[in-house]
Parts: structure tokens; C-alpha cells; sequence
């Protein structure tokens, strides 16, 4: 029986003095909660100050788009419109302007002209079709033009840049 008993000694002794494999568990991740916060406000691309002056920030890119579609006035308003190309390409590759049709008058009519006039930043001359217009802008540049709502109706408004028109389009609706 002393033999058993220094046997189990023995055992017990060895076991608990030797190396202990580490058994290594899988570490599952942890998951990811994603809080959503408030975006920052918007700035107002249609305000009307104290002064009753519809002022109206457009923006457009080398995308050829225009960030309003439509724009709604009431009738004899002033219209303040500062056209912002925030693109980086030249105006001879990618200009973009602004140009407000009056009632009745096609586009593709009136960008087939514009085409035609380069050298006066694609508006014809001596056209009676036009309400207003800004100039012609490369990237990276901006313009203002001040004009009055003319009479109810609705609008037509463009870019005439060659073949711009067909995407760079919108409507003013004047009540």
C-alpha cells in the first residue's frame, strides 16, 4: 500500500508541476453598432429675403447636371441666380451657363442655334427667345445674374453648351 501511495503521489505531483496546454477558444467579434447621426442641414438652394428677391443658388459639376430641376416664382418677382460650377473642367471641354427660355420656344430649336455660336458663348445673336442668361463657366467658377419673373407660365431653362440641353434642363413655373 506505501507503493500505491507514492504512486498516486508521484502522479499527482508530476501532473500539476507540468506544462499546461493553453487551450486557444475562437474569439467571436464583437459586433458593430453603427449610430446614425443627423446630417448636416442642407443649404437652401430657393430663398426668399426680406426684400422679397427670389435668390437661387444653382450648382452644377463636369457631370452635367443641374442640382434644380424646377423653380417656382410668382410673377413680376425678382429672381437673383448664382450659378456655381464646381467641376474642375474647362469651359471648352465642359461649360455650363444658365439660359431661361421664353414660353413656346423648343429646346432642341434653340440648342441647335446656340450650337452654332461659339464665338458669343453658344447664344445666338439677336435672338428673341431668350429671358436671361448667365455666362458661360469653365470649373471651379461662379456668376450672378439678377432678372424679373416675367408673366405666369411655365419656363424652359437650359444649359446651351453643345448637347448639353438634353440632360441640363429645368423648368421655372412662374404663378
Amino acid at each position: 500500500m506505501k507503493h500505491i501511495l507514492t504512486a498516486i503521489v508521484c502522479i499527482t505531483f508530476f501532473v500539476s508541476c507540468g506544462k499546461s496546454k493553453e487551450e486557444k477558444v475562437p474569439v467571436k467579434a464583437k459586433k458593430t453598432t453603427v449610430i446614425k447621426t443627423k446630417k448636416a442641414p442642407k443649404k437652401e438652394m430657393v430663398v426668399v429675403d426680406a426684400d422679397g428677391i427670389v435668390n437661387v443658388n444653382m450648382i452644377t459639376s463636369d457631370r452635367m447636371k443641374f442640382n434644380l430641376r424646377k423653380i417656382t416664382v410668382k410673377a413680376g418677382q425678382k429672381i437673383k441666380l448664382t450659378l456655381t460650377h464646381t467641376g474642375k473642367l474647362d469651359k471648352r471641354v465642359m461649360g455650363h451657363n444658365v439660359v431661361f427660355l421664353k414660353q413656346g420656344v423648343k429646346t432642341s430649336v434653340f440648342a441647335s442655334k446656340a450650337a452654332a455660336a461659339k464665338e458669343n458663348d453658344y447664344i445666338p445673336e439677336g435672338t428673341s427667345a431668350v429671358i436671361a442668361y448667365t455666362k458661360m463657366l469653365g470649373g471651379g467658377e461662379t456668376t450672378t445674374i439678377a432678372f424679373t419673373a416675367p408673366a405666369a407660365g411655365t419656363y424652359d431653362y437650359i444649359c446651351s453648351f453643345p448637347a448639353h440641353y438634353a440632360m441640363m434642363k429645368g423648368k421655372l413655373i412662374v404663378e
